[in-house]
Parts: structure tokens; sequence; C-alpha cells
């Protein structure tokens, strides 16, 4: 390759690696798997190796990617986050062991496997969780404090009151919950999450803690990074000690002398790791000596005695024998491509979520096609690209009408995906149904999924306002009903009309809105009859609210099967005020913010008294905050309202209110 080539294809490099750090780091929306992006900065590093007057100071491979985001305050790193340099093969490890071994005398490995997560730095002063931050670009990072702590397993206060203790870990969401979620926001005909990674960062990187809180994240501890009145001498005898203060330090790790052991250690981990409940593309191999790493020393981007191990995805090929269409709760169209089923990464494989029109449009998905399938993040199946098409085969275009109900679906302005908006197509019926009695909506208590899909069999249940016509015989004549249940059932549904407003609205199943934002609308509308005539603008001018939820509202109550839904409930006595429970106004026009755990109430309780006498609660801290009600391990905000100026009040201070 001459100089002139080198330099073009650096170049390209150069900006296809900082485009991806970009949708990786900032934006949590990485278009390329992390093999593929490893592979690019390593032939990248080769072209600088070969021709060193293209190793740019501001190079992608002497830094790391991230850089902290506007949302949060900064944090800089009293250690720096370096990255980890990768190798693709048992040779690229043998290189790294030998270069180990021209400084060191019998070294000492310890292999663990690399999670794929969200690196972050927790610090602990006096035994007290202080602070914790991304790494961003290894020096500077976003303070996160108030979200870590909705991490259950990472312990708040130690057992020990440690002058100082810096700890590295990554943030990481378990295969389960992330199926749980990507499936959640595939019926809601949202955006789903790429991989596990992808969602950890995303739900770690929220305004609203409450939001990280409900996504069930967790944290692996794998390094001490500093620490005051402790000592050790070794990785291995950091993380033991971490162990016995109740940290969840990293799964399993083992240490080996005999380098070969590392390899085969390196290459168990790969069988296992789709059988993990985490997800993990690497191993990593580190030398166990503090003292040993402190004469290695690294780059500016990598420490020299650590090097990761990355496994390339198993990718498979098969046919696409068909493209099912399903109707999820909201009317989102979701095609499925049924396949020959194939052995990929430890499973079976037969189905393949294909995601929009656009996606199958993108990568020309046609009956007939042989396919390369992989696992996503080693979980989710999906299509990595076309082999070939079948003689004749035609492109694959959406029906226009749903094949559910027969009606016409649309594509709302701004969204991918095709919609079927009747509120009776059958397809969406019993999803729709589900909610509407869960417990945040109308909390119909023992209506579960079995009796209400029995019902809909049945032909009893064709519509929300159905359930309110059934009596106790129709719910015994079902099947293993008996007397008691149904009496307990239909005590159930009655006692449902007198929800209020915002339960019912949340009950609706209207796109965009949950349980928080179902109040506020209620609150400032009061009653079912001004939301159906007020307009986008009014909706959108509630504090919170933006035009996307305004839009949605709208549009729901202008379709005619609504309106009917809304006569059809209002004829059985259902409340359509907006009941706020404001037992008085002590608490009128203030606004409260929460740190720390309560002794004698929960947040959720707190929220709830709060608002029953006529006050908010807020998520952050403003110029509008009225008191900050802090317990037990506060969070950042503590500091924050003192510096401000904010009155804060402890649980005793806030009881004394209420009297």
């Amino acid at each position: 390759m001459t100089f002139e080539e080198a330099k073009i294809l650096s170049e390209k490099y150069r900006s296809d690696i900082e485009y991806h750090n970009k949708k990786y780091y900032e934006e949590d929306s990485p278009e390329i798997d992390d093999y593929d992006y490893d592979l690019m900065v390593q032939n990248l590093e080769k072209l600088e190796k070969e021709f060193p007057e293209l190793a740019t100071k501001n190079s992608p491979t002497k830094y790391v990617g991230g850089k902290a985001s506007r949302k949060f305050s900064t944090v800089v790193h009293k250690v720096k986050m370096d990255s980890l340099h990768n190798s693709f093969s048992f040779d690229e490890m043998i290189v790294f062991s030998e270069r180990i071994r021209k400084l060191i005398n019998n070294p000492k490995f310890v292999v663990e496997p690399k999670i794929d997560g969200l690196s972050v730095s927790i610090e602990y002063i006096k035994g007290n969780l202080e602070r914790a931050s991304t790494r961003g670009d290894g020096m500077v990072g976003e303070d996160i404090t108030e979200n870590i702590l909705t991490i259950k397993s990472l312990p708040k206060v130690l057992p020990e009151k440690i002058p100082f203790l810096e700890l590295r870990g990554e943030v990481y969401m378990s295969k389960s919950n992330f199926l749980k979620l990507t499936k959640k926001q595939e019926s809601e005909g949202l955006k789903t999450f790429k991989n596990p990674r992808n969602a950890a960062a995303g739900s770690l990187r929220q305004k609203d803690f409450n939001v990280t809180a409900s996504r069930n994240l967790d944290i692996f501890i794998f390094n001490i990074q500093d620490s005051e009145g402790i000592k050790f001498d070794s990785h291995i005898d950091g993380l033991n000690y971490l162990k016995q203060l109740k940290f969840p330090v990293i799964p399993f790790y083992h240490s080996y002398n005999d380098f070969s052991d590392v390899l085969d250690e390196i290459e168990r981990i790969g069988k296992i790791k789709t059988d993990l409940p985490f997800q993990t593309d690497g191993a990593v191999v580190k030398i166990d000596s503090l003292e040993h790493r402190k004469i290695l020393g690294g780059t500016s981007k990598f420490p020299h005695w650590a090097e990761a191990f990355k496994y390339p995805p198993e990718e498979k090929k098969t046919k696409i024998l068909d493209i099912e269409i399903n109707v999820g709760r909201t009317g989102v169209l979701t095609p499925t491509g049924i396949l020959e089923p194939i052995l990929v990464s430890g499973s079976t494989i037969s189905r393949v979520v294909l995601h929009n029109q656009d996606f199958i449009t993108e990568k020309d998905i046609r009956l007939g096609d042989e396919v390369t399938i992989r696992k996503a993040g080693e979980i989710i199946p999906e299509v990595v690209r076309v082999e070939s098409h079948t003689k004749d085969s035609k492109p694959f275009v959406f029906p226009k009408i749903c094949p559910s109900c027969g009606s016409n679906v649309v594509k709302i302005d701004g969204e991918v995906a095709l919609r079927c908006l009747n509120t009776d197509c059958p397809a969406q019926l019993l999803k729709n149904l589900i909610h509407f009695c869960s417990k945040g909506a109308m909390d119909i208590e023992g209506f579960g999924e079995a009796i209400i899909s029995n019902a809909v069999n049945e032909g009893m249940l064709k519509s929300a306002s159905d359930i309110y016509k059934l009596s106790k015989d129709n719910l015994m004549s079902l099947n293993r009903m008996g007397k008691k249940s149904s009496e307990n059932i239909f005590k159930a549904i009655e006692k449902s009309k007198s929800r209020g407003l915002d339960r019912l609205l949340f009950a609706l199943g209207i796109r965009h809105v949950g349980q928080k934002t179902a109040k506020l609308i209620a609150n400032k509308f009061e009653n079912i009859d001004n939301i159906m005539n007020c307009s986008v603008e009014d909706i959108s001018s509630i504090s919170g609210l933006g035009n996307t939820v305004a839009e949605s509202v709208n549009f729901y109550f202008k379709l005619p099967q609504t309106l009917q839904l809304i006569d059809n409930l209002k004829s059985h006595g259902l409340l359509m005020n907006y009941n706020n429970n404001v037992k008085n106004y002590k608490f009128k026009n203030m606004n409260f913010v929460l740190t720390g755990s309560l002794d004698k109430y929960t947040r959720g309780e707190v929220t709830e008294i709060i608002e029953k006498m006529g006050g908010r609660v807020s998520s952050s801290i403003s110029k509008n905050t009225t008191y900050v009600l802090t317990g037990s391990e506060p969070g950042s905000k503590l500091e924050k309202a003192k510096k401000l100026g904010i009155p804060v009040i402890y649980e005793k201070e806030f009881i004394e209110m209420l009297k």
C-alpha cells in the first residue's frame, strides 16, 4: 500500500470511528456491532504503525470515544478511566503475554468475563456513597449519582467507615429484563434498544431517575481505582475484600501463571457466554500484582497491563419461509420473518422480528430469500444481510389494511410504524382489555389475563365497556369460575367505576400517556368532556408535556370509536371527573423534591400525601422548589439544595408539618 492510499484509508477510518463514537457513547444508539467497530479501530492502529506520519495527535486510537453530556453536570475523574486494547485471536493474546514477560518475571494473570454495559466510577467517603459518574472521555464524565442510587444491589452505606474508596464498575441490564423492555417497546411501536448495553446506557442517563428505577439495572464492580485507609498488593485481594463488604463484584475471576491456562479460560468463557444471565462480548486478562501494573504503565488510552479478547458474533445462513404481520396493543403492525429453523449461539431460531417496512426495504428482504442471521447482543435474532433472492421474487410490501379487522392502516407523521386505528380491532382487543383492568389502570382485582381471554373467546367482551355489562351469572359461566370468585370480580368491577379520570385516561391506552401524564392532564382539564373538546395547544401548555403527547391525545379523542366508547362507559356510571383527593390545601403551590430513604414512608406514600394536600413532587431541583425532603443515604440533591439555599427538611419535620 502506498502512503497516499494509506492516507485516504486512514482518513476514512477516522471519520467513520468518530461518527460511531458519537452514536455509541453520546446517543446510546449504535449502528454497528462492537466487534465490527473494534476491528475498524485495530485497522487504523495498524496503518498508523506502518505509516507513523499518519498518527495525528487527535486520532481516535489515542483516546476514549465518549464525551460528557450536557444533560448532566460534569465530573473530573481523580483516576483516569482508561479503555482496553482488544485482541481478536489467540496469536495476538500471546503477543500481549510475551510483551509482559519482557518486563515482569513470573507474572500472574487474572481472567474475567467482559461485561457489556456502561462503565462508571463510584466514590465513597467515610463509608457513604457520595458520587457516581460515567466514563465520558476518560478524564471528564457525567454526574449520575441520583440514577446510580436506584440500583438495589449496590451498597449505599458500607459496614466500615473507609475514609475514601473509588470503585469502577459496569452497569448492565440482564438479558431477561432486556427482553421484557424490548417486547414492551415493540408492542407500543417505539424504537427498540439494539442490545442490553445500549439499553443500560440509555436507562442510566435519564434525567428522570424514576425512569431509571423502572428499568431494573444492575452493576458489577471490577476494580478499585483509589482508596485511603486500606491497601492491597493484588487485584484479587481487592475483589475479595469488596465481596466481604457485600459489593456485587464481577461474577467469577481466576488467576493463572501459565498463559496456556489463560487461553483455556478464555475459550471456556466463550462456550458458556450465551448461557450467562448478562451480556458479555469478551474476556479480560489483567496482571494481578498492583506493583507490576505500575511498572508496565500504559498509553494515553490503554493500560499495558490488561488486554480484552473479543469473541466474533456467530452468523448462520437460513431461508425466509414467510413474513407474518402481527398487530400489537396500540395497533402497530409488526412483521415477523418465519425462518427455516437454524441453531445460532446455543438456541434454535425459527422467527425473527423485521421491525417495519423501512427495515425490510433497506435490506431488500423478500419471501424465499437466503439470509444471514445472528443474535444482536447474543440475545435477539436479527437479519444481518440478504445473501440471495429466489427467481422471480418481488419486494415485500406491507398490507394496506389491518390483517385482523380489515380497517385501513395509516402511517403517522414522524413514525416508521404502520398502525391500525380501529380500537375495536380483535388483535388489539385482548391486550387492551388486560391493560384496562391492570393495577395501575382500573385495577379490577382478580380479573386477569386468563379470565379476560376466556370471556373474549366466549364473545362476552368486544370492548372495554362490555366489562361493565358482565353479571355474576356471566362470570360463573366461564371455565373454572366458582361462585365466590365471580362475586369478588363483580365487586371489583363495580368498585373500579369510581377510580376517577386520571386512572381512566391511563386505562384507555392512549399512546405516550403513562400514569404521571394522565394525572397531569386530568388535573388540568378536570373532566372527560373538557379533554375531548380541547386543542393540541391546550394540552401542550401543561408543564412537562410536549407536542408528541398533545397530538396523540387530541388524535385519540377525535376518533369516532373513541367517542362511542366514552358514551358507553358513561352509561355504565364510570366517574369521568378528576378526584385529586385533596383533603386540604396545606401544601398548595408548594413543590417538593425527595432524596434518600425515609423510615416511615415509601416515596410513593409521601408523594400521595403531598398531592392530597395540594402540593407537587418533582424529580429535580429548580428555583421553584419549596422544600427538599431528605432521608438516610441522600444523593447529590441534598448538597445542591444547600448550595442554592433551598430549605431542607427531614422526616420528623415533615410529620410535624402534617399535624
